[in-house]
């Protein structure tokens, strides 16, 4: 008999092996992803003293607007470029880019090719 597989779990345990090399400084902090099953969610962070220095999500008001009635993967689109702007208000201009364990297609591609087209380095 097959045992199960959970899924999330075993994207927490890739998401131990990305961090073991990513690592956001002030210099270059790390953009982190989290995707649900209906909405994403990205944070740019320096892990030296544990700020979140730019959010953005498909619940935040602002977004919110944006992104009813398009599809995931436009609505990533969105989120990446809202974060991107956000970041770059605060002085960030170059980041690491931290998939969180999910492969790099899909909404989490969408949201880094937004992130760049917006003027983020990566």
């Amino acid at each position: 008999m097959k045992a199960e597989v959970n899924r999330e779990l075993a994207r927490k345990r890739r998401h131990v092996h990305v961090r073991k090399r990513v690592h956001g400084t002030a210099e270059r902090p790390r953009l982190n992803i989290y995707r649900s099953l209906n909405h994403i969610y990205a944070q740019v962070i320096n892990d030296e003293v544990g700020h979140t220095l730019a959010s953005a999500s498909t619940l935040d008001k602002g977004v919110r607007d944006q992104v009813a009635d398009l599809p995931k993967v436009e609505q990533a689109k969105v989120v990446g470029k809202v974060v991107a702007e956000r970041a770059l208000a605060n002085g960030v201009k170059k980041i690491v880019f931290d998939r969180g364990g999910y492969k790099y297609h899909g909404r989490v591609k969408a949201l880094a090719d937004a992130a760049r087209e917006a003027g983020l380095e990566f």
